[in-house]
């Protein structure tokens, strides 16, 4: 198999068995046959996407009332429909377009790299740079980037359910062929790049234009259902209030388009197209903090966190181990060197050193990954713990050429052991309880493993058997072993890692170290870091209850650990928690975390390291792999969160305030005139709520930090929501805009049941428009915060709001005065007498907002 260090050649670092393309044959080859780019995700035509806009159950509802207007000899109210539906669904369709931009864009920023063999060194290289002929090397959790026949297999198993749509996992051997796209579950292999780009089995099965629906989640499902729900009901009441006139003897023309304007106003048009851009925005800003989502709707979910369960390397710690102390039966060496560099050496006495040396030979052996030298430092390739087991070895100045190596058994994780057999003997490594128990001679090691881990070290245990010839199972090679020594592996904790839990704490957010290390190098971590709590438990997995419920009762608690997490640990302990009604989110990066991930609420792919299959299962990939990336985007999700509920109380303010003036004529049989046309809701919902969604979509929240328990988990619209929206908000400007349309009427000398004059209706309906959009202005202001007095927020934080306030007053003066504008919404300028009516909007829905959550702060105090 193609092994190597990667160390420097010019310092005459052994080289690997084959030595793969040279750069400059692989430029060639580039040139010449293109990049590996794999097929284009699924889409949707932007064409499609735009006539489903116009196609919706609501939509169809609009062109079936059109066309019965057209029919019934009304040619204007048809034209006004028509408007509603296209200015709506063009404009949802543009939202929708801004924020799928955004998520392409944003999901583009995932590094796809795979390991190869080039001018006889392993290397990292971008998976698109992969030409015919380039030797690439496959572990556990690596996504195959190019059809590749494989030269050497060791128990290498493959999932191919990207090429079937179906999980099937295949075994494969020496001389079988792996498939661009599939997953690598187990094992390892070399393979030569066959086919790459569409040339690939993935590519030629792939269609150019393939149709397929976006995944959603229950934020998705649950706009939809509201949507329906209040498409829905918007049909219903509309064809009642219809008939309700009717029967009381006015004309059907006259009630028709009354009624389908209430069946426009109850609808709130731009909602789903603000959420998705206010998801998109807040997944820029999570991108931004080295935390890429890989769905918009993550955003929101992150924002209900209530759990959090993380390993420890690369997410506590730096994940990048190094060698620091060998103790071997004949003494204990002290290891020098910084990082990945090769250079360094051993000190202690030349027994030991002797013994150190050929244990680093052993640990080298039966180790994947390597070195290799990029951007002017030493980086790992493939896993850091066997890079800094062949980092070890170069600093020994140990025999690193794996030529030898005729069978590899690959690290397992319930096995927690990785060997090889090579020059006539079975090297293993592993956990040191993994490995201990089939030695011989352990003495003296288990007081050596005490020390190291009370240290915070991660230790692997070493050891070897001589064989003439390798057995056909793992467990038949690894027994009857002799141990050479115990590694301790350093990888220190992150600087700002005791800052990001208590960041976490003062969220609400618990925490538990889940991982596979030794119980007392999880504990020393958990502790220097801030982690670990008095009174949580420290656990092993087989220490686990076998029922979830008792897991739940054992870790519901702030700082737990379990140690030795095998991968179906933690999907138990994520399950447990979820039933205890906990929104979790699972952080993990190894071959077999996959289904923990896409159990949990939020998966988290654990930083670089992270392997392929877990960044394809994850919601979330932390691109520095820290914890505090992870905070910061439980923090950025609560924001979003606020920032929907905000759009959501904004919106359904403005159904309640539209949806009152049609009411009113329903309600008094026709007797009064409705104060809005349906043009003027359309211009309502459509032009002046446009940008305000949008400012209060970027409401910023970071100068907050949350704190106390997260939000519920349920859908946004709460009965909080409801009350405050329906029962204060909207209530409030819908009255206030039905008394100056009154007051107009009563001073012109209208009488009940009789239409008004042109004139006049125009002037009530210009002084119930103008009261409507100031009165949406104010509740802009009251939206901003769900607790706090309206003039609280600083209006330098969000550049849009003040875009927002002089859009809706500049949209006012043109609906008004452009006379075009005016003549066709049916509304003209207010007369002065109502002014002070009209302006007493701003006021009033302040004062209710303001009163509202006084009283509801008093009572939740109380």
């Amino acid at each position: 198999m193609a092994h190597g260090t990667g160390a420097d050649p010019r310092r005459g670092r052994p080289v690997p068995v084959r030595d793969g393309l040279t750069s400059a044959e692989a430029a060639e080859r580039l040139r010449r046959d293109g990049r590996n780019t794999p097929p284009a995700p699924r889409y949707t035509l932007p064409f499609l996407l735009l006539v489903g806009e116009f196609t919706h159950f609501f939509a169809l509802l609009l062109w079936g009332a059109a066309a019965l207007a057209l029919i019934g000899g009304l040619p204007e109210a048809a034209l006004a429909i028509a408007t509603v539906v296209v200015v709506s669904g063009g404009l949802a369709f543009v939202q929708d377009s801004w924020a799928d931009r955004i998520g392409w864009r944003l999901l583009s920023r995932l590094p796809a790299t795979a390991t190869a063999v080039r001018d006889g060194r392993r290397i990292r290289v971008p998976a698109d740079e992969l030409v015919a002929a380039d030797v690439v090397l496959l572990t556990a959790g690596d996504r195959v980037p190019a059809d590749l026949r494989l030269t050497e297999a060791h128990g290498l198993a493959v999932d191919e359910a990207p090429l079937t749509g179906r999980r099937a996992v295949v075994r494969h051997g020496d001389g079988d062929t792996v498939f661009a796209g599939t997953h690598v579950v187990a094992g390892e292999a070399e393979g030569v790049v066959v086919t790459t780009g569409p040339r690939t089995r993935l590519g030629q099965s792939a269609s150019p234009v393939r149709q397929a629906r976006r995944p959603s989640g229950p934020l998705t499902g649950d706009l939809r259902d509201l949507t329906a729900f209040a498409a829905g009901a918007a049909a219903v009441t509309a064809l009642l209030l219809f008939l309700l006139p009717v029967v009381s003897g006015v004309p059907p023309a006259a009630a028709f388009l009354p009624a389908v304007g209430l069946a426009v106003a109850l609808v709130p048009l731009g909602l789903r197209p603000a959420v998705h851009l206010c998801l998109a925005w807040t997944a820029q800003r999570m991108a931004h903090a080295k935390a890429l989502p890989r769905r918009p709707e993550a955003t929101e979910r992150l924002g209900a966190v209530t759990f959090l369960c993380v390993p420890e390397a690369g997410v506590l710690t730096r994940g990048e181990p190094s060698a620091v102390e060998v103790w071997t039966p004949q003494g204990t060496v002290r290891v020098t060197g910084e990082g990945y560099a090769p250079e360094g050496g051993l000190d202690g006495t030349g027994p030991a050193v002797a013994a150190a040396q050929d244990l680093a030979m052993t640990a080298a052996l039966c180790s994947g990954g390597g070195i290799h030298f990029a951007d002017g430092r030493w980086r790992p390739v493939g896993d850091p713990v066997e890079a800094a087991c062949h980092v070890l070895a170069a600093r020994a100045g140990a025999d690193t050429s794996l030529s030898a190596v005729e069978v590899r058994y690959p690290f397992d994780p319930h096995r927690l052991r990785a060997s090889a057999f090579a020059k006539g003997s079975v090297h293993v490594k592993g956990a040191p309880d993994a490995v201990l128990p089939r030695c011989r001679n352990p003495g003296g090691a288990e007081a050596a493993l005490a020390a190291l881990t009370e240290r915070g070290l991660r230790v692997l245990a070493v050891a070897r058997r001589d064989l003439t010839a390798p057995p056909e199972r793992a467990d038949d090679a690894e027994r009857d072993l002799t141990l050479l020594g115990l590694v301790g592996l350093e990888d220190p904790p992150r600087p700002d890692a005791r800052e990001a839990v208590a960041r976490c704490r003062r969220a609400g957010v618990r925490t538990a170290l889940v991982t596979g290390d030794d119980p007392r190098t999880a504990r020393a971590v958990a502790r220097s870091v801030g982690l670990a709590a008095a009174d949580a438990p420290v656990l092993t997995g087989a220490e686990l209850p076998d029922d979830l419920r008792g897991i739940g009762e054992l870790l519901d608690r702030d700082g737990a650990v379990v140690a030795r997490a095998s991968p179906e640990d933690r999907r138990r302990v994520t399950v447990a928690l979820q039933h205890r009604g906990h929104v979790v989110a699972t952080a993990g990066g190894g071959a077999h975390d996959g289904d923990a991930l896409r159990r949990a609420d939020v998966g988290v792919a654990a930083g670089a390291p992270a392997c392929d299959t877990a960044r394809d299962a994850a919601d979330l990939v932390l691109l520095d792999g820290g914890l505090a990336a992870a905070a910061t985007a439980v923090e950025l999700g609560r924001g979003a969160r606020a920032n929907l509920r905000r759009v959501l109380t904004y919106c359904l303010t403005g159904v309640v305030g539209t949806a009152a003036p049609f009411l009113a004529w329903a309600l008094s049989g026709g007797a009064v005139p409705p104060a809005l046309s349906l043009l003027q809701v359309l211009a309502l919902t459509v032009g002046v709520d446009l940008v305000p969604v949008l400012a209060l979509g970027s409401e910023p929240f970071e100068r907050r930090a949350p704190r106390g328990r997260p939000p519920s988990a349920s859908f946004l619209v709460d009965r909080r929501l409801a009350v405050r929206a329906a029962g204060v908000l909207g209530p409030v400007a819908a009255v206030t805009a039905l008394f100056a349309f009154g007051v107009v009427l009563w001073v012109g000398g209208w009488q009940w049941g009789r239409p008004p004059a042109p004139l006049l209706l125009a002037q009530s309906s210009g002084a119930a428009f103008t009261t409507a959009v100031l009165g949406r202005l104010a509740a802009l202001l009251a939206c901003r915060s769900e607790t706090r007095p309206f003039d609280a927020a600083p209006w330098s934080g969000n550049p849009l709001l003040l875009g927002a306030v002089g859009t809706q007053v500049l949209l006012l003066w043109a609906f008004l005065t452009v006379p075009s504008l005016a003549g066709r919404l049916g509304g003209t300028v207010p007369p002065g007498f109502v002014w002070p009516a009209v302006l007493l909007a701003v006021p009033a829905v302040l004062a209710a907002d303001t009163i509202h959550k006084v009283v509801r702060e008093h009572r939740s105090a109380g």
